[in-house]
């Protein structure tokens, strides 16, 4: 972390960019870590959102959205979205014809990643889709946040 930290304070001081992130050589060593950095990490999906290669919309733009949900089962089981139509990540191409080619699709899942994937994919046969941002670890936090923002009513 220390490593990630100072690299991203460097490039702060160098007034670096999120597209030179992206492109940045940094010391790897197989034994912690892949060749491409965290930090490389950081640059490419900020620098796909900014290109607008990977739209993405957050959780105060769903109101009346068509949401397609891309998680597992067991995973409805503990928390479920009314009105989000499921559909498992695998069986997303073989399904397209159940999804509107007229409205901006919001796809969810978990952390996001999946429902990344499936963005991707509707993208390339022509929907109009984004990733809803930090997926359902996202609504859970700005959840508590409104909890603890909201001020205890007396007697409670």
């Amino acid at each position: 972390m220390d490593k990630r930290i100072s690299a991203l304070a460097a490039f702060l001081q160098m007034g670096a960019t999120i597209y030179d992130l992206e492109e940045a050589e940094l010391c790897s060593s197989p034994q912690f870590g892949s060749a491409k950095d965290p930090v490389n990490f950081a640059g490419m999906i900020a620098g796909n959102i900014l290109r607008g290669d990977m739209p993405v919309c957050h959780w105060d733009s769903v109101a009346g959205a068509f949401l397609l949900d891309v998680r597992n089962p067991a995973e409805l089981i503990l928390e479920c979205l009314p009105g989000a139509v499921n559909i498992l990540l695998p069986e997303l191409r073989s399904r397209l014809g159940e999804l509107p080619k007229d409205r901006e699709i919001k796809v969810i899942c978990r952390s996001a990643q999946r429902a990344h994937y499936a963005t991707r994919i509707l993208l390339q046969h022509g929907f109009n889709a984004s990733t809803l941002s930090g997926g359902m670890l996202a609504r859970a936090m700005g959840t508590i946040a409104k909890a603890e923002q909201t001020p205890e009513q007396p007697g409670t």
